[in-house]
């Protein structure tokens, strides 16, 4: 038998009616998330340089870093979502961050043996956590008022993921490249450097004790949000007695075209914060060591902050769909700049990328659920998922980098800019006529 559901089901239909101070303390709660979120995930950017020196691997190689961490938004995004609906939302974030604190131990024991595939082993792990953090938190935050300020709220929430990740090259440069790790030397010296004073075991070391650290304060976090009691929404278990005759959300074009948004827009992200070191100390960029690229690396993810705390106040005034088109054209234009040239505006122009970057995933996100009513959950799942394209996009940038040279590996990003641009003034508008159908 097959159904048509309705289009006209009531959007907000599990969104919270609370008080201000409420609704603060639980956007405060999920800020500190969110900070953690942006923090490990852009100190990956640190870490491919350190894992590129310590066992020798070429470009396509080491972007298995990046690939290691967001496969998992794949792979974890749909059980998350499960998970959602079976215990809720503070227990999802809870068991998010659990998964965290065991991902990040697992790198004493990758950085004790060395293995590199032990490394990416404890980063899908730490990623699975982000993944559970991020479906279940993007999801709270967007219901947690009216529908109307969703962007906005979602938006500002992810400005702190960005401030997460503007301190995480600094601290990681600190930390993880530390005066005895290989990666502080200059390209030309390098291997040198590797060959005469440091072995493999010793340079990983290094690693050890930045992520015990990490792991025990995400132990900290899990057990705090275990303890406090956010603001309950409606259970989402009930969806599962509302949506029997609406379970194909991939009927739904406005959905699906924010998915592959969102595909391209976080491999796009993704990709060029990951090759920011490696573009920075070529010689005809900005002929540098790998610890002094690392801090430019801050103003990349810091532009992003800036832009959404920013974009948080215009999104009250100005359309979501045309602001991210503008954005997106914005970053185009940027890469195609830094591809056309070299030296300091070569740098400047893709470091600058990330201020146009700011408003682009939590927009992408509330525009691709925008009217789902009951599907909303399952929506989420699905943008999540999308997120994969930075595991998969960088790994593309890499071919291309080895092939060509970083420089014209930018290519790969300003394709999925156009794109993200392309949504954003079109793609985005929600089809008064589309019948989401599925057989029982």
């Amino acid at each position: 038998m097959t159904i048509v559901p309705s289009t006209n089901v009531r959007a907000s239909f599990d969104r919270v009616s609370l008080d201000a101070g409420n609704a603060r303390k639980a956007m405060i709660v999920m800020t500190m998330l969110f900070f953690m979120c942006g923090f490990l995930a852009t100190l990956n950017d640190i870490l491919i340089p350190q894992l590129k020196v310590i066992f020798e691997l070429n470009y396509a190689k080491v972007m298995l870093v990046q690939f290691s961490f967001f496969s998992s938004f794949l792979i974890f995004s749909f059980p998350s979502g499960k998970l959602v609906e079976v215990t809720g939302y503070q227990r999802t974030l809870s068991c998010g961050l659990f998964t965290m604190s065991v991902g990040a131990l697992l790198f004493i024991p990758a950085a004790m043996v060395p293995s590199f595939v032990l490394f990416m082993a404890a980063l899908l792990v730490l990623a699975g956590g982000v993944t559970a953090l991020q479906v279940s938190g993007n999801s709270y935050v967007s219901v947690l008022g009216p529908a109307r300020t969703a962007s906005s709220r979602l938006n500002l929430t992810q400005a702190f993921n960005s401030l997460g990740s503007t301190l995480a090259p600094y601290v990681g440069g600190l930390l993880l490249l530390g005066a005895g790790s290989a990666a502080t030397v200059s390209p030309s010296t390098m291997f040198a450097s590797r060959a005469v004073h440091l072995d493999r075991g010793q340079q990983a070391a290094h690693l050890r004790a930045p992520y015990l650290g990490i792991a025990l304060i995400l132990l900290l976090l899990a057990c705090f949000v275990t303890w406090y009691k956010l603001p309950a929404v409606r259970d989402v278990r009930a969806e599962r007695e509302q949506d029997g005759a609406s379970r194909n959300a991939w009927g739904i074009p406005h959905l699906v075209l924010g998915a592959v948004g969102i595909f391209l827009y976080c491999g796009a992200e993704i990709g060029i914060g990951g090759f920011l070191v490696n573009y920075i100390v070529d010689h005809d960029i900005g002929n540098m060591t790998a610890r002094a690229a690392s801090r430019y690396v801050s103003i990349y993810w810091g532009g992003s902050m800036i832009g959404r705390f920013v974009g948080s106040a215009i999104l009250r005034r100005v359309r979501p769909g045309t602001l991210l088109g503008i954005n997106a054209a914005g970053a185009l234009i940027l890469v195609g700049l830094s591809i056309a040239s070299k030296g300091h505006v070569a740098m400047w122009a893709i470091l600058l990328v990330g201020i146009f970057n700011s408003i682009m995933f939590p927009t992408l996100f509330t525009l691709g659920i925008a009217e789902l009513g009951p599907l909303t959950g399952k929506g989420s799942g699905i943008l999540m998922a999308a997120a994969v394209g930075a595991a998969i996009l960088p790994v593309l940038q890499g071919i291309v980098a080895d092939a060509m040279g970083v420089h014209l590996s930018f290519i790969v990003p300003a394709m999925a800019y156009l794109y993200v641009a392309y949504y954003g003034f079109r793609g985005c508008q929600v089809s008064r006529t589309y019948r989401p159908v599925v057989s029982l």
